[in-house]
């Protein structure tokens, strides 16, 4: 019985590496005959010659021939030392097949025929360093531009091979497996979960750690991708991942990402909730809203305060203790299109507002008017006339305030002629 069973594993073994080599072979005869038809005829008749001139003369057709051959012959050697091959052999492989992979689409499908991605994987468990790297820098290169490769990866677990500790890790290590993330982030219809608790918890320890700005930016890359997806909001946020956002967007070189995933989370009820509860909001996004070297970051701030603005009295009192109308009135004249539409519609929500806190009992008072008896024509007029003083005085006190801060930058007359030329009637506030 033991002579049968090790004979048929003997057999298993063999029919194994039959359809391995099988389909090798396929894959080399389908590229030389390629090569051959490609060929004109006029080449061909050259080729003969050459090879009936000199046994010189054919010994570099030969060549050129092996030449041609290479990029299959070193991938059907590295797919073999991959599979087969020593730890050491494997690390060659892996760094032999990333160089493969960025040359053409088809060779990463066939590899992940041959069942290179389930062996990359394995080995990024690996506790070398060198052989670690080989394997994700192999991965990233198959990920791309294949989805079929990228669901492979998934399904062979990749997600669980992360490092629960990044301190453990050097900083390449951390930027590669933030590179392969990014990549996998990127599918939008999977049956695979990517924001995991494994995942979130590195991205947020990376994030908040001592990693370079390149690695950072590529992390919120990943969260700003991961934010995208609707069913993602509720782990995103219960990891506490707007509160490691809105620290972030504090800084202008990873700002606009960070602004990106909150804009989409802010849509969500618990990104808002998350965002309203936080000690950070409102200042620090009207802080961002001062900086005129980022449009795109005051677009995206000014989104975000519109969404928290919106149909909350509590908000809007918040932003306007927090001295939000003046920085809006300067975004509204200097800021790009998109921020000074936004930031026109801000305005104009605080005029609604003070406009209904100031009712019939603020300003000077006439004789009581009964509810539902009609406004004389010029009580209505002199009405109209007072609010309008109020918006003068608003604005020539707000517009001091912008020419203070532009002569401070040497450029006032430019701003002075703007101030002068734009009258009360071109803002809402």
């Amino acid at each position: 019985m033991s002579t049968t069973s090790s004979s048929s594993s003997i057999w298993l073994l063999s029919c194994r590496k039959l359809k391995f080599f099988t389909r090798i072979r396929r894959f080399l005869q389908s590229k030389a005959a390629r090569k051959q038809y490609g060929s004109s005829a006029s080449d061909h008749s050259n080729k003969l010659r050459i090879v009936n001139n000199t046994d010189e003369e054919e010994d570099l057709v030969v060549e050129k021939t092996e030449s041609d051959l290479d990029g299959s012959m070193a991938l059907q050697k590295s797919v073999k030392r991959l599979h087969f091959g020593s730890w050491e052999e494997k690390e060659m492989a892996a760094k032999a097949i990333e160089k493969l992979a960025k040359e053409d689409v088809k060779v990463r499908k066939l590899m992940a025929e041959l069942g290179v991605i389930h062996m990359l994987v394995s080995m990024v468990d690996t506790e070398v360093v060198g052989r670690r790297l080989a394997a994700i820098k192999a991965l990233i290169e198959l990920a791309d531009g294949t989805l079929t490769n990228k669901e492979l990866m998934l399904e062979a677990g990749i997600l669980s091979k992360l490092p629960k500790d990044i301190d453990a890790v050097d900083d390449q290590t951390r930027h590669e497996f933030a590179e392969l993330l990014l990549s996998l982030s990127s599918i939008s219809n999977t049956p695979f979960s990517l924001a995991k608790t494994e995942v979130l918890q590195f991205l947020i320890a990376i994030l908040e750690s001592a990693t370079s700005i390149e690695t950072k930016e590529t992390c919120l890359g990943v969260a700003c991708n991961l934010s995208a997806v609707l069913e993602n909001a509720r782990p995103l946020v219960s990891n506490g991942t707007v509160h490691t956002l809105l620290k972030l967007s504090s800084f202008k070189e990873l700002s606009e990402k960070a602004l990106a995933a909150l804009g989409h989370l802010v849509l969500t009820l618990m990104g808002k909730k998350a965002m309203e509860d936080s000690s950070m909001v409102p200042e620090s996004l009207i802080e961002i809203l001062t900086w005129e070297n980022k449009p795109k970051c005051q677009e995206l701030s000014a989104y975000i305060l519109m969404i928290l603005a919106h149909q909350s009295s509590t908000q809007r009192d918040k932003m306007s203790k927090a001295g939000i109308v003046p920085v809006l009135l300067e975004v509204s004249l200097l800021g790009s299109p998109l921020a000074q539409k936004r930031a026109m519609k801000l305005l104009q929500w605080f005029k609604d507002e003070r406009q209904a806190k100031m009712g019939p009992h603020s300003g000077p008072q006439t004789a009581r008017i009964a509810i539902g008896s009609p406004l004389h024509p010029r009580e209505a007029q002199e009405g109209k006339k007072m609010m309008k003083n109020l918006v003068k005085q608003s604005l020539h006190k707000n517009m001091e305030m912008i020419t203070q801060r532009a002569n401070a930058a040497g450029d006032s007359s430019n701003l002075k002629s703007l101030v002068l030329s734009t009258s009360s009637k071109s803002l809402p506030y």
